[in-house]
């Protein structure tokens, strides 16, 4: 199999440059064997001798290779073993390409190439270090322990801001270095942090308020590390890194112990892993998943390095935090089952589902809703006053001891803990982010599910007075100070400290917009690259990294990102670097870059023919009759203007065919425009009538479209054929396909129309939507015969495919094919499996993918990766004729469903003779 990118057919002797003498061909596809029918029947309506150029990849490199169509034999034409050749272009005597970050040309005439010396004359303003704002990239963020001031991550550096007073301080100032997840310790002296200045991210220490002092703890290596938990004594710290695996680091001993490990948890698992000190520093609690994919509690015991289970999995509980008095763990569990049901067929979820319990540490400790009694105090004498002789003073040379008294130790009896749950009264809900204040149990609350609530909000319950109380409503996100006292909240992207009490006000949003820091492009794309290398090598779903030496990797790319002057450059070489793996998804973009100007145009949902000096309404874009949701404003009620109609003027100002039609729209999308219209290219006998411009007509042309490919199946099977297109399996393309499934239950067959389809979930629940068996059927009296379930289709199926199908369109087709719901026609799909579930973002907002886990089959075997699924009837895309408007693949799909109804026809049970009982 080669890999091809672009292909270039050259006629021979010709003047290449002249019109219709070249085609370009961008291609996903390879070409087996040299076989190249489809190519050469394209190249030979061109010229009787052709060659055909091609950007191929046979490893190391990508390289541009010659295809002769007569003798069929490919020759390569440059021998690159570095880096990859790119952006072939062609003209009449030679091909300009790039390659390692410079210009070279083949010539046909010396079939030899060379580099093209360019010397560019700039400042280089662009790398010069410069100051800049931090604050729309803050990613993590903690608070002192007394409340008044907060520390945040962003860009790379850390910042402390006061709650009100004071100055706002980068307190590392490293441009090229990475900090990450500051924390700040319970007793204020120190902030803990992740930093990759030796290479890799390790633990840090620095004393707070004193930027000068900076002290690695650890060696770990390889791998990235999220949250720090601070023990309230301030000497240990707990965390969980990219392996799933918790650890705690003893600031005492300089030792790291291993706790647990964490079984199918990803990027948003470990990114929102909370860990709970008991309050004596002795237990630690937290949660993890289970085979059976439920979440459970553990207590971890750290002076006896013994493991505790707390919850058994039946239910699926997390977040436990224990109360600051150490006689309670508080959680969530799932244990409320209140059904939503479907609008549209027989199936039903169960969100909401969560609640707020506490545990009782203690078999002899009262629950914290034992049953209160009102009882009346009695009045006791005063017994009279002993005299006591004044104590003697202290000796100047003794130190009394002002430090309050050492914390009571927690006692936790294990035997039948689980049985000491109480739920707490509060109504089953989505419930998050638990944290305990005195005599308080915090927690967030988000929407229900199916409610109209859009925000979450901070609140509490009050474990003397039984009650809920809201702290501040539409939040993204708290954090608890130590004295548990004060609030750290983000809120509309701002930040605020608050108290931990009801109703407060965010009032005073902190002064991030004063942090600035200094940044040195350079340091700082070193350092960009560094991390996507690290992600790649930490979280690729094979630590083999498919073969690739990948250390070598890192000093490649490094030689090659000093060639780069701006982000963007630095961007392709991420994409390149990574594209070394040869896996899908392996994706790249964002940062800070330089942003065009971008202006909006509002849309009519037409098709403009331009006829003479004026465009005139070629034709309306409708959907189908029954397809309220979109409409093109010209085909709203009432509205006059018809196809074959002018639009003369937008907004009093001609639109003539001097220019772009869509010139005259420009910055009006969602706008009420007037619209000058006639039956002739005149302004004579014009009329005006303002409408309403769209903003994007995607919608209204998928729809389109679908009717057209909908109608046409209606028309060639009589009716008996549904027909569904699901551009994608996100939740765009499942909604699309119950909408349309459901639509066309009656239908004796359907045709699944996949081509296209771009992804988004592993689309199983399609295939059980699509794969339902008749159970059985019901017998009315006066109705027809229920069939069960009902919302299912029972007949014969196709699926059509092609190409441009990957991702959840590459599973979507073989799992169908895996059901035996019918066969596969078209082209073999993108073939991409190898899937992402997130990594850390890069320090300026950019971000990268890593491929995390990869599908393989009930047989053991891999999914073709880069090959896709073939289909059971082979039909390629005939252009030409869909540039008529006919879909070969389609009109191929509907003979195979026609024979099929001839051939496997469902036909329901007759009804069963009366019974006489």
């Amino acid at each position: 199999m080669r890999s091809i990118l672009l292909i270039t057919v050259v006629a021979l002797g010709l003047d290449v440059s002249a019109q219709n003498r070249m085609i370009v061909y961008q291609s996903d596809f390879g070409l087996k064997d040299g076989a190249v029918s489809e190519m050469k029947g394209v190249a030979m309506g061109v010229a009787p001798d052709l060659r055909l150029f091609d950007l191929t990849h046979e490893i190391p490199a990508y390289n541009i290779w010659e295809y002769d169509i007569t003798s069929k034999k490919f020759t390569q034409l440059t021998h690159f073993t570095d880096y990859d050749a790119h952006f072939p272009s062609l003209g009449p005597q030679d091909i300009v390409f790039e390659q390692g970050g410079r210009l070279y040309l083949y010539t046909f005439a010396t079939h030899a190439y060379k580099a093209v010396p360019v010397q560019v004359v700039t400042d280089e303003n662009a790398l010069r270090p410069t100051l800049q704002a931090s604050d729309k990239l803050l990613a993590n963020a903690n608070i002192s322990p007394d409340g008044k001031k907060a520390v945040f991550e962003a860009r790379g550096d850390l910042f402390t801001v006061p709650a009100e007073n004071g100055p706002v301080i980068d307190l590392t100032r490293s441009p090229g270095v990475a900090e990450r997840y500051p924390a700040w310790s319970p007793d204020g002296k120190s902030i803990a942090y992740w930093s990759d200045r030796s290479g890799e991210y390790e633990l840090y220490l620095r004393e707070a308020g004193n930027e000068t002092t900076e002290k690695k703890l650890t060696g770990y290596g390889p791998g990235f590390r999220y949250n720090l938990y601070w023990s309230p004594d301030s000497k240990k710290i707990a965390f969980i890194d990219k392996a799933m695996k918790v650890y705690i680091y003893d600031l005492a001993t300089d030792q790291t112990t291993f706790v647990d490990k964490g079984l199918y948890m990803s990027e948003g698992a470990l990114e929102s892993f909370q860990a709970s000190w008991s309050p004596d520093s002795r237990w630690l609690a937290y949660d993890r998943d289970l085979p059976n994919r439920h979440r459970a509690v553990f207590i971890y015991d750290y002076p006896s390095r013994q493991l505790h289970t707390v919850t058994s999995g039946f239910y699926s509980c997390g977040w436990p935090v224990f109360d600051i008095g150490g006689k309670y763990l508080f959680l969530t569990t799932n244990q409320s089952f209140e059904p939503l049901y479907s609008d549209v067929d027989n199936t039903f979820i169960y969100p909401n589902s969560t609640q707020l319990a506490a545990i009782v540490l203690e078999k002899t400790t009262r629950s914290p809703l034992y049953p209160k009694d009102d009882s009346v105090a009695i009045k006791k004498e005063a017994a009279p006053e002993k005299e006591h002789p004044t104590p003697p003073k202290v000796p100047a040379s003794s130190t009394a001891s002002t430090a309050p008294a050492s914390t009571p130790p927690v006692h936790i009896d294990f035997d039948d803990i689980e049985t000491r749950m109480v739920l707490l009264p509060v109504e089953p809900g989505n419930y998050g982010g638990l944290d305990a204040a005195e005599g308080k149990l915090l927690y967030l609350r988000s929407p229900n599910t199916g409610s109209e609530a859009k925000t979450q909000s901070l609140r509490f319950y009050d474990l003397d007075k039984r009650t809920t109380k809201t702290v501040v409503d539409d939040v993204n996100g708290y954090t608890l100070a130590a004295d548990k006292k004060h609030v750290l909240i983000a809120k509309d992207n701002s930040w605020y400290i608050v108290g931990a009490e009801e109703g407060q006000k965010a009032d005073k949003r902190l002064r991030t917009a004063e942090m600035r820091q200094w940044v040195d492009p350079r340091e700082e794309w070193r350092q960009i690259l560094l991390d996507a290398w690290r992600f790649e090598r930490d979280y690729f779903y094979d630590s083999t990294m498919h073969g690739v030496d990948w250390n070598k990797v890192k000093e490649k790319y490094l030689l090659l990102l000093a060639q780069a002057s701006t982000r963007e450059e630095v961007d392709f070489i991420l994409g390149e670097m990574i594209g070394e793996l040869s896996s899908s998804h392996t994706y790249h973009g964002g940062g800070v870059a330089e942003e065009p100007k971008r202006a909006n145009v509002g849309y009519l949902g037409v098709d403009f023919t331009a006829d003479g000096e004026y465009y005139k309404i070629g034709k309306i874009i409708h959907g189908a009759p029954w397809d309220a949701e979109v409409h093109s404003p010209l085909d709203e009620p009432g509205v006059g203007i018809r196809e074959g109609d002018y639009i003369l003027a937008v907004n009093g100002i001609p639109m003539t065919t001097k220019t772009d039609p869509y010139a005259a729209f420009g910055s009006l999308a969602g706008a009420s425009v007037e619209l000058t219209y006639n039956g002739t290219p005149s302004f004579t006998g014009a009329h005006a009538i303002v409408v309403q411009t769209m903003r994007n007509e995607t919608r209204l042309r998928h729809l389109a479209w679908l009717e057209e490919k909908r109608r046409r199946v209606q028309e060639a099977t009589n009716g008996q054929v549904g027909y569904i297109y699901v551009r994608s399996t996100g939740t765009d393309g499942q909604s699309e396909l119950i909408r349309q499934f459901t639509a066309q239950l009656d239908k004796k067959a359907l045709i699944i129309d996949e081509r296209f389809n771009d992804g988004g979930q592993i689309p199983d629940r399609f295939i059980e939507m699509l794969n339902r068996k008749p159970l059985a059927f019901w017998a009315t009296r006066d109705g027809a015969t229920w069939q069960w379930p009902p919302a299912g289709n029972f007949g014969p199926k196709v699926m059509l495919i092609n190409g441009w199908s990957g991702s959840g369109g590459d599973a979507f087709p073989d799992y169908f094919r895996k059901a035996g719901l019918g066969p596969l026609i078209g082209t073999r799909t993108w073939g991409g499996l190898i899937g992402i579930s997130g990594v850390p973002g890069l320090i300026d907002g950019g971000i990268i993918t890593v491929p995390t886990f990869r599908m393989f089959n009930p047989d053991g075997t891999w999914f073709k990766e880069g090959h896709g699924v073939d289909p059971d009837i082979d039909v390629a895309e005939d252009l030409t004729q869909g540039a008529k408007g006919k879909d070969n693949q389609l009109e191929r799909a509907i003979t195979e469903i026609n024979q099929l109804l001839k051939e496997k026809p469902y036909n329901p049970p007759p009804r069963p003779a009366p019974e006489i009982r």
